[in-house]
């Protein structure tokens, strides 16, 4: 009865979104190299920030994914801790239903009461579907409610060429996912320092209550042998091949990597690092805009008891360039007149910054000192200096 609830909701969603397979077709500065190939179905290499897709081929094209579909029940328990729903330390009472999930799993015992912490570093970790319909039965009653809350999800976050029918990742003819919607949930997650912190672990050990000890590995073999890996979900299936999606951080680049469809487990990881080795490679990290330096000086200030004031950026901004490549983005500004009495924070203008025709950053620009009115006896003072 449940399954066939979820294959009549996901065949209604089907019927919503509209089907699209090719490339991306968003603002993103994309870049082509025509001597780089990723042995794989599919795959996307771009920035954490989503300005600039590096690489990509057939990203935003309709596959199935396995267990990276364990990405968005991941996502969902975090924003279940967010609120309230449970905490970490929560007692969930297990089920026989996810108990018997089969597949990647930690062997979780029915009608036991497991750490929600635990049960969640053995999907981070493990990729274990049995704790995946654990914490979707305990956040939302039912795998059938919580598959439900992951489409909304997808769609708030404009993940148009993704469609869940479950929170596991195990083979349904109806699920499918992209490239870079796998990035984007990707992001999403590693928003969490938590994540992070279970993301890296390497080996541990899952404690049942009967005192029973399962082994837990890291799928993601990337956190143990790539150096500025920090984080990412397998997945592997015979529909879906194996699959990947990571992250990893080198000189202040922070870069998200995914593969759908390599031919092995072991290439999988070969072809995420042979994306990962051409970003950290090809591409810098350069600061465009440094909210401590001013980006106008000497700026003429009427009526005011000073005659000049330094205008600053009220933030910073970093921009991914080719390395080698020259300069390729504009900066412009939109800067009133300069009248006082003026305040310290006082927005008097905007700096933007655009590359390829596209805008890609509106930055208030403020002045740092408080800038009075000359009164009238400042005025004849000046005159009689004059004179």
């Amino acid at each position: 009865m449940k399954k066939t609830i979820i294959s009549i909701f996901c065949v209604l969603c089907l019927m919503l979104i509209p089907i699209y397979s090719g490339t991306i077709k968003d603002d993103n500065i994309v870049y082509a190299e025509t001597g780089f190939k990723i042995d794989a179905k599919a795959c996307l290499l771009v920035d954490d920030n989503f300005n600039t897709v590096m690489y990509e081929q057939n990203s935003s094209a309709r596959f199935p994914i396995a267990s990276m579909v364990k990405l968005m029940t991941i996502l969902l328990t975090y924003e279940a801790l967010d609120n309230n729903v449970l905490t970490l330390d929560t007692k969930i009472t297990t089920t026989e239903n996810a108990s018997k999930m089969g597949g990647s799993q930690v062997f979780i015992d029915p009608y036991v009461d497991y750490k929600a912490e635990d049960l969640l570093k053995s999907v981070i970790m493990a990729s274990a579907n049995d704790a995946s319909v654990a914490l979707a039965e305990y956040i939302s009653g039912s795998e059938s409610e919580f598959v439900a809350k992951m489409n909304k999800k997808a769609q708030e976050l404009k993940m148009n060429n993704t469609l869940y029918a479950n929170c596991t990742g195990l083979p349904a003819p109806e699920q499918y996912s992209c490239a870079h919607d796998c990035a984007i949930i990707l992001k999403e997650v590693s928003k969490y320092e938590h994540y992070h912190k279970m993301s890296k672990i390497w080996m541990d050990t899952l404690t049942h209550p009967s005192g029973r000890k399962t082994e837990l590995v890291n799928t993601n073999k990337l956190v143990r042998y790539y150096k500025g890996c920090t984080g990412g979900k397998t997945g592997s299936t015979n529909e879906a091949g194996y699959c990947l999606s990571a992250m990893a951080n080198k000189n202040g680049l922070n870069l998200i990597a995914v593969v759908i469809g390599a031919k092995t487990g072991q290439e999988r990881f070969k072809q995420t690092t042979n994306l990962f080795n051409y970003g950290f490679a090809n591409f810098d990290n350069k600061t465009i805009i440094n909210v401590n330096e001013p980006i106008l000086v000497n700026q003429e200030v009427n009526k005011g008891k000073i005659k000049t004031v330094d205008l600053y950026a009220c933030e910073s901004y970093n921009m991914i360039t080719k390395k080698g490549e020259n300069k390729d983005y504009e900066i412009s500004y939109d800067i009133q007149k300069l009248v006082a009495p003026i305040k310290s924070g006082d927005k008097v203008g905007t700096l933007i910054i655009s590359k390829q025709g596209k805008v890609l950053k509106e930055i208030d620009v403020v002045v740092r000192q408080d800038i009075k009115q000359i009164s009238l006896l400042d005025s004849i003072h000046k005159i009689a200096e004059v004179w």
